[in-house]
């Protein structure tokens, strides 16, 4: 018999919802887009021990490798039956869903969630998430409600050693930041190092005492990213996976030992997601914020960062590095054919209105 005489299968394509955080969310992780690598099982697993929550995993494999692991969580009253995908909101709220998923497979994952839920909320996302636009142009084609609400917009800022011909940052930049660090250090010694690996989860205990003394702890201290009171909780709790150790990165700026600036990033690879950055106001005269990110700038640029993604807001700042704006970032609710599809359409427009009012 000749190859040619065999015919070629297709996947074996199978879907389930298992109770828990499924242990094959790292397994997809490693295969999905780099941007999307830090969503691992300790990311979900912070965010329950952070925030609660019962969760589940929608899995589908093909031919017995995990190709699209979701969790969620219960939304809302019980007898909705609505759920959402756990995580924090920075950079955003997505699932794993491995390179070159076939329509099929998301086909499988839309009826299996189906089964199990009326609708999911995804979100916020970027526009052009590899993850989630897939799955919500299979759902509208699978007869699924699809409603977003706009957020914002992300502000992102290619890195080149070039810029119009000019040296990046220009010289001029630098000979301000040197005169700034100059004057800097006449309140102490400055200190400029990095934190990641093994330096978490007790670096978390520096940026938290930097929030305390920032502007922010005066007004809405429940968005502080590192304390107590904020959302100190899961990022500690994330660290416990020493892949996302790695890849959570800190740019710390001390004067005399105390902790004075940072500015708190997600490292993909080529992709820096600039989470969180804040100052003491102490020595807002002489912009240590300022000074500590054109450094860790500096530095990302020379690991081989291309992009910084900044996400939504403070756009004045990222506007006078050279950020400009990207993709918009939603909130999406998909709902499941039949009564739930329906009132999606008859009620989208509420959701929709709600989106200004969301914060990132």
């Amino acid at each position: 018999m000749l190859l040619a005489d065999f015919v070629r299968l297709p996947p074996a394509i199978v879907g389930e919802v298992v109770v828990g955080l499924s242990a094959a969310i790292d397994t997809v992780a490693a295969g999905a887009a780099p941007s999307h690598a830090f969503l691992r099982y300790g990311w979900y697993a912070a965010a329950l021990a952070a925030y609660g929550g019962q969760a589940r995993t929608l899995l589908v494999s093909e031919d017995e490798t995990p190709v699209l692991a979701m969790p969620f969580v219960p939304l809302g009253p019980r007898w909705l039956r609505l759920a959402a995908v756990p995580g924090c909101y920075w950079p955003f709220r997505s699932f794993g869903l491995a390179l070159g998923t076939s329509e099929p497979a998301l086909k499988v994952a839309l009826a299996t969630l189906a089964a199990a839920v009326n609708g999911v909320r995804i979100g916020p996302v970027h526009d052009g998430d590899p993850a989630a636009m897939p799955l919500i142009a299979a759902a509208r084609t699978n007869g699924w409600t699809a409603i977003d609400r706009h957020l914002g917009d992300s502000w992102t800022l290619d890195l080149a050693p070039v810029v119009n011909g000019e040296p990046w940052p220009r010289g001029s930049t630098l000979r301000k930041n040197r005169f700034h660090e100059k004057h800097l250090a006449a309140h102490g010694t400055p200190d400029w190092r990095v934190l990641h690996g093994a330096d978490w989860p007790a670096g978390f205990d520096a940026l938290a005492a930097v929030e305390e003394k920032s502007w922010l702890a005066a007004t809405d201290r429940s968005d502080m990213k590192f304390t107590t009171s904020g959302h100190g909780t899961f990022w500690r709790a994330a660290v416990a996976d020493p892949v996302l150790a790695d890849m959570l990165r800190a740019a710390l700026l001390t004067i005399d030992d105390a902790p004075a600036a940072f500015s708190f990033d997600i490292d993909t690879g080529d992709l820096l997601y600039a989470v969180a950055n804040s100052y003491d106001p102490t020595f807002a005269k002489h912009s240590p914020g300022k000074l500590l990110y054109w450094r860790n700038l500096v530095a990302a640029m020379g690991r081989g960062i291309t992009r910084v993604d900044w996400g939504a807001g403070d756009s004045g700042y990222k506007q006078v590095i050279g950020a400009t704006q990207g993709a918009p970032i939603r909130d999406w609710l998909l709902l499941r054919p039949g009564l739930p599809a329906l009132t999606g359409r008859l009620l989208g427009r509420l959701w929709r209105r709600s989106g200004h009012q969301q914060r990132i």
